[in-house]
C-alpha cells in the first residue's frame, strides 16, 4: 500500500445506504436504456472508441461481479481498501476494455443488464458486509467493494448521459459516495494541509504539503460541484476547461490541482 494511503484516515460508509445506492443507480441505468434504438446503442461515448453498447455491457459486468466474487471461496486476508482501489485501476484497464468489447459483441445488453440486476439483488440478500471477496485488484470486503461500485456506477452513468445527450438520474447516496472516495483519494495522493478542497454538500478535504491552515478562511481554496469534481478526478474534463467554464473556483498560489489530476483513469 502506498505510504500516502497508509497515512490517510479511512472514511466510513453506511453499509445499508451503500447497498441501496448501488441498487438504485443500477435501476436508473436500466430505465435510461430501456427504449434505446439501434442507432443509439451504436453511438460513440467519451471513452475512447467504446459505443453505448460497450459501456452498458461494462456496467452490467461490474454489477454481475458482486455475485461472481461471492460464489468464490473467500481469500484468507484483506489486501485492498476503498482508498487503495482508485490508484490500482489503471493496471487492469486493458483487460477491462477487452472483456467489455468481447462480451458486447455477442450479448444483448438490455437482457444482460436485467440479469445482472437480478443477480445483484440475490447476492446482497444475505451476504455479510465483512465477507472477503477475491476481487480483481486484491482481496477486499464486500462493504468496500460496494463503495467502489457506487463510484463506477456514478461515473459511467454520467458517461451514458453524455453519449445519449440527455440527463440520466443519479442516486444521491451514490453520488455522495463517489464524490467522497475521489476527494479522499486526492488527500491520500497529495497529503498536507495547505489547500482546502470543497465539494458541497458532500466533501471537504485538505491536501498538498505546505503551511497548514487552522483559523479563518484558508489562503488556498478550491471549490466545485460534485459532478464537475468527478469529471475532473476521472479525466472526463480538464482543470483548464473547468476553470474556463467557471465550473471550479481556485484561489491562492497553491490552489492549482492540474498536476494531481486525474486520479482515476
Amino acid at each position: 500500500m502506498p505510504p500516502a494511503q497508509r497515512r490517510a484516515r479511512a472514511r466510513t460508509y453506511d453499509a445499508a445506504k451503500i447497498r441501496a445506492a448501488v441498487t438504485a443507480q443500477l435501476t436508473h441505468v436500466r430505465d435510461a436504456v430501456a427504449g434505446l434504438s439501434d442507432e443509439q446503442w451504436e453511438r460513440p461515448t467519451r471513452l475512447g472508441d467504446w459505443t453505448v453498447r460497450d459501456l452498458v455491457v461494462h456496467i452490467a459486468l461490474g454489477a454481475d461481479s458482486v455475485g461472481a466474487y461471492l460464489r468464490k471461496p473467500p481469500p484468507p486476508a484483506r489486501e485492498v481498501t476503498v482508498l487503495d482501489w482508485p490508484s490500482a485501476t489503471a493496471a487492469v484497464a486493458g483487460a477491462v476494455d477487452q472483456r467489455a468489447r468481447t462480451v458486447a459483441a455477442s450479448t444483448e445488453p438490455r437482457a444482460m443488464l436485467d440479469r445482472a440486476a437480478d443477480g445483484l439483488a440475490d447476492a446482497l440478500a444475505s451476504a455479510p458486509g465483512d465477507r472477503l471477496l477475491a476481487a480483481r485488484l486484491g482481496a477486499m470486503t464486500l462493504d468496500d467493494f460496494l463503495v467502489t461500485r457506487c463510484v463506477e456506477l456514478t461515473v459511467h452513468t454520467d458517461d451514458l448521459a453524455a453519449a445519449l445527450g440527455r440527463d440520466v438520474a443519479l442516486d444521491r447516496q451514490a453520488l455522495a459516495a463517489a464524490t467522497r472516495v475521489l476527494a479522499d483519494t486526492l488527500a491520500a495522493k497529495a497529503p498536507g494541509g495547505s489547500v482546502e478542497v470543497r465539494i458541497p454538500p458532500y466533501a471537504v478535504v485538505q491536501c498538498v504539503e505546505g503551511p497548514r491552515h487552522t483559523r479563518g478562511t484558508p489562503p488556498n481554496v478550491v471549490e466545485t460541484d460534485p459532478l464537475t469534481w468527478i469529471r475532473l478526478a476521472t479525466g472526463r474534463t480538464t482543470w483548464a476547461d473547468a476553470l474556463d467554464d467557471a465550473a471550479v473556483s481556485a484561489s491562492g498560489e497553491r490552489a492549482d490541482l492540474s498536476s494531481l489530476l486525474p486520479l482515476l483513469g
